[in-house]
């Protein structure tokens, strides 16, 4: 059975930072790229970052580029987000995903697991 878990989310105030993580298991993270999504109520689900399969490439959504960092351990089968300079704009739960394939890695439809998610607050 394959779980992608997500912790580290909380309530921050708006410059401060949190780091989430995604720990998975029942597949080899090594043959995934993996990527972080965010939903807030009421809009679509948002890509964030995204990590190659080693780490190399890295992608990130616009909003969040030079503020958000994706890492990835496969040894530990682990993903983590790093999110400096929190903004209230920043606030929605956050999803960690892994998908198999070669299709975009910002689209949500290229995903074949995905994580239930945590919740970020940024208060202003």
């Amino acid at each position: 059975q394959v779980q992608l878990v997500e912790s580290g989310g909380g309530l921050v105030q708006a410059g401060n930072s949190l780091r989430l993580s995604c720990l998975v298991s029942g597949l080899t993270i090594s043959n995934y790229r993996m990527g972080w999504f965010r939903q807030a109520p009421g809009k679509e689900r948002e890509f964030v970052a995204g990590a190659g399969w080693t780490g190399t490439y890295k992608y990130y959504g616009d909003s969040v580029k030079g503020r958000f960092s994706v890492s990835r351990d496969n040894a530990k089968n682990l993903v983590t987000l790093q999110m400096n300079s929190l903004k209230p704009e920043d606030t929605a739960v956050y999803y960690c995903a892994a998908t198999s394939g070669w299709e975009n890695i910002k689209s949500t439809s290229a995903y074949n697991y995905w994580g239930q998610g945590t919740q970020v607050t940024v208060s202003s």
